[in-house]
């Protein structure tokens, strides 16, 4: 009997692999223990019933089984463990059974914390929400630490292939269920909670850890390849297989009549990966955009294969796909032919001839209606007789609409730009194009339709798609391009929905403490216009604060928008940082070069700054001298104040802590300096400048006063100033949106020590903030809003 040919391997197998599927199920259990706390606590009446319904129907069963089974059940619970720990040791499994007992124990005190956390007062109405019972009534745990542990021990020791295991520990987990319904131990919705929190612990622990490595290795490949008309002489394991093809591992394989083959290996452990990217996609743009969401092995490689194959059919050269087999149940293997060639991003310069090539070899594809969806330069190869290869299609689409095909000529001609200048570029697809092709792509050069490594590319090179734009835009004989809108929900508009709950969240949990209602209806209407007014007045301040450091000619009103909806865009970043983001922005849409408009920014801020410490003096020594009740801090203050020179001082005091002040100061300086000098050297502007910042300050005092007035508080001028320049620094200073919390404590603290009344200092701080930062919330939502869809921001 003749012996197998021996099979020359060079194989290194990953002892311990991550399974991309474990961070999906993971993410999908959370989420599930996410509604159903929101549903305990939103619909407990619901809960409560389902939960009645559930404990008659456990009643009705035999009273004698309520005293048999309990014991019977825990002992199941308990031993059931201890033999599947057994079975492990058996074989030999002695490092999973430490790292399962290890994550059962971790995961019974995790619920143990969670139990403590849930007691507290914070936490009290999801607690009784989830035991079904009203406050003070019972104090039983809301997750049972025991079970939380076994079914982490069990998810992390994984029972796929044991079937007898798994329903011997799901009848046993399932009969102590119903038995602690019975007898009132526990909650539906708690014994849910609790099985899921096991179940993700696990998972996030088998995740993160990684598993046993179940791969086949080289030889059964190599084996499983040579069962057909192929007979495998060596193998290879190597980093990347040159068809560039994605998949778990990569070969490089020679055959016994002198053929090269490059080898792919999808391996079943890496199925769902990717899964998040293209879900996020898959919500952020247009499904004809987006890619799907391949779950199983099997779906990847007949994609893979059935785009391989409508390739070939387009007479496009590709590597050609010898065979497809299946390596056990754990991995599926497709082999392509070797082509030698160089790719074009490894070229360091391309003819006009091999660009034009490249061009009519994706054109050719395109008129099969096959698109790559991939046209990178690590997948365009040339080879040696002159041919351009499309390497991996299997991104690509069969059947492909004319928006697929136009999104891959996009991706091209960004493509080629980053490679070989965006004008020659611009120049090769006007030749390639006509005028209706060429206005029907242009619009489709944005950022969102493109691969994730080109949209990463530009961002290193951000001059490359202004100019091939402008190219392309003056060869469209029309000179008018109608925009295409390829996302379902842009980024901003998320940031603004996300504002928006975090804006209703805020203002409920100011109308939880405090009756708004009352408090106008106790305040001088009088005043309390004369203070919205006021608050009015510092929108106006702002826009000229920056319109006059701004060598260029601004719309007050459009400036005076951009104010506006940093009102809001306050309420999900620290103060002031949101507002200067978005005057940045807005200049940068005013076509003023990015530095410019960071260093006109920047200028306003120092500017602001500046005439801040002077108002404070100024008001500090008008106070301190004309009035024989000066203000007294309360002692905390001190204490604040002596905590930041302290801090200060161990700074500057280190040569470390000194360079690193200079590093961020200075480039600062570098910028605003330059900047100021050229504003000074127009009066009217510096005057604008100045007046814009000095009116911003002084209005925000005036409002401040008004409502202290509109309660009968009567206080100087300068003590309010004191008082407000106070704590809008250290609203400044504390990093919560829109300083919730910070302001109010030290305006109250500061009125309260200037002499104004307790209640009547609390009231003043109330209506302030409620005009100065809630009213203008929803203005400056649409204020927002309007100025995206004019493109403005």
């Amino acid at each position: 009997m003749l012996q197998p040919p021996v099979i020359q391997v060079s194989d290194h197998l990953e002892r311990r692999i991550r399974k991309p599927v474990d961070a999906l199920r993971c993410v999908i259990t959370c989420f599930w223990i996410f509604v159903l706390a929101v549903a305990a606590v939103a619909a407990s009446a619901t809960t409560t019933g389902v939960e009645t319904d559930i404990v008659g129907a456990s009643k009705r069963l035999p009273p004698a089984l309520l005293y048999v089974v309990p014991p019977i059940v825990l002992f199941a619970l308990f031993i059931l463990p201890v033999g599947l720990a057994v079975s492990l040791l058996v074989r030999r499994q002695a490092r999973r059974l430490i790292e399962a007992a290890a994550t059962g124990l971790v995961a019974g005190a995790a619920a143990e914390v969670a139990n403590i956390l849930l007691r507290r007062p914070a936490a009290g109405r999801l607690y009784y929400a989830i035991i079904m019972s009203t406050p003070g009534s019972s104090h039983v745990n809301a997750l049972d630490p025991y079970l939380v542990g076994l079914v982490a021990f069990i998810t992390m020791v994984g029972l796929t292939g044991r079937p007898g295991w798994r329903n011997a520990l799901s009848l046993a987990i399932g009969v102590y269920a119903v038995v602690q319904l019975a007898v009132l131990n526990i909650t539906g919705l708690s014994i849910l909670i609790t099985l899921l929190a096991g179940r993700a612990i696990g998972l996030a622990v088998r995740y993160g850890a990684g598993s046993a490595s179940q791969r086949p290795p080289a030889l059964e490949i190599a084996t499983a390849l040579s069962a057909g008309d192929l007979t495998v002489a060596a193998i290879k394991r190597v980093s990347r297989s040159s068809a560039g093809v994605a998949g778990s591992r990569h070969y490089a394989v020679a055959t016994r009549d002198g053929a090269q083959l490059d080898v792919v290996v999808f391996d079943r452990d890496q199925q769902a990966a990717g899964t998040f990217y293209r879900l996020y996609r898959l919500v952020r743009v247009r499904r004809q955009v987006a890619r799907g969401v391949p779950l199983s092995v099997e779906r990847t490689v007949e994609r893979q294969a059935l785009l391989s194959y409508a390739t070939q059919d387009a007479n496009v050269p590709t590597p050609r796909l010898r065979t497809v087999v299946r390596v056990g149940s754990e991995a599926a293997v497709l082999a392509y032919e070797h082509c030698e060639g160089i790719t074009l991003a490894q070229r360091a310069q391309c003819t006009d001839a091999e660009l034009s090539r490249v061009w009519d070899t994706v054109t050719q594809l395109h008129a099969c209606h096959v698109a790559h969806r991939g046209l990178t330069a690590d997948r365009i190869m040339f080879t040696p007789d002159g041919q351009v290869m499309l390497l991996d299609p299997g991104d690509g689409d069969v059947a492909a609409s004319e928006l697929q095909i136009r999104l891959d000529l996009a991706q091209l001609i960004l493509e080629l730009a980053l490679h070989v200048g965006p004008e020659k570029s611009a120049q090769l697809a006007v030749e390639k194009l006509d005028e209706n092709g060429l206005a029907a792509v242009l619009p489709l050069l944005q950022p969102v339709a493109l691969v994730r490594s080109t949209r990463h590319a530009l961002r290193r090179h951000r001059d490359v798609l202004p100019v091939l734009r402008k190219a392309l835009q003056a060869a469209v004989p029309s000179g008018e391009v109608v925009p295409v809108q390829l996302e379902r929900i842009r980024a901003r508009t998320l940031v603004t929905l996300v504002a928006s709950v975090a804006a209703v969240y805020l203002l409920a949990g100011e109308l939880a403490h405090t009756s708004f209602r009352r408090l106008l209806e106790s305040a001088d209407w009088r005043w309390g216009i004369a203070a919205l007014a006021l608050s009015a007045l510092t929108y106006a301040g702002a826009a000229l604060s920056v319109s006059g450091f701004v060598a260029e000619r601004l719309s007050f009103t459009r400036t005076l928008l951009v104010q506006l909806a940093s009102s809001f865009v306050t309420l999900v970043t620290p103060a002031a940082v949101g507002g200067v983001a978005l005057n940045v922005r807005y200049l940068q849409r005013r076509k003023i070069p990015s530095p410019v408009a960071v260093a006109s920014i920047a200028v306003s801020q120092v500017v602001a700054l500046a005439l801040h410490i002077l108002l404070l003096a100024i008001f500090g020594a008008i106070a301190g001298t004309g009035d024989k009740s000066p203000i007294r801090p309360p002692t905390w203050s001190y204490f604040v104040v002596a905590g930041l020179l302290l801090l200060a001082g161990a700074v500057l005091a280190f040569p470390a802590g000194r360079r690193l002040v200079r590093a961020r100061v200075a480039p600062t300086f570098g910028q605003v300096l330059p900047r100021l000098v050229e504003v000074a050297q127009d009066p009217r502007k510096l005057i604008e400048g100045v007046g814009g910042a000095l009116l911003l300050s002084l209005a925000y005092v005036a409002c401040l006063a008004a409502s202290v007035a509109a309660f009968g508080g009567s206080v100087p001028i300068a003590k309010i100033g004191v008082v407000y320049l106070t704590g809008s620094a250290l609203g400044s200073i504390i990093p919560t949106p829109g300083g919730l919390g910070a302001v109010e404590a030290a305006l109250t603290a500061g009125l309260t020590a200037a002499g104004v009344p307790g209640g009547v200092a609390v009231s003043a701080v109330l209506l302030f903030r409620l005009i100065t930062f809630w009213l203008p919330v929803p203005v400056g939502w649409a204020a927002l809003n309007y100025l995206e869809r004019k493109h403005e921001l």
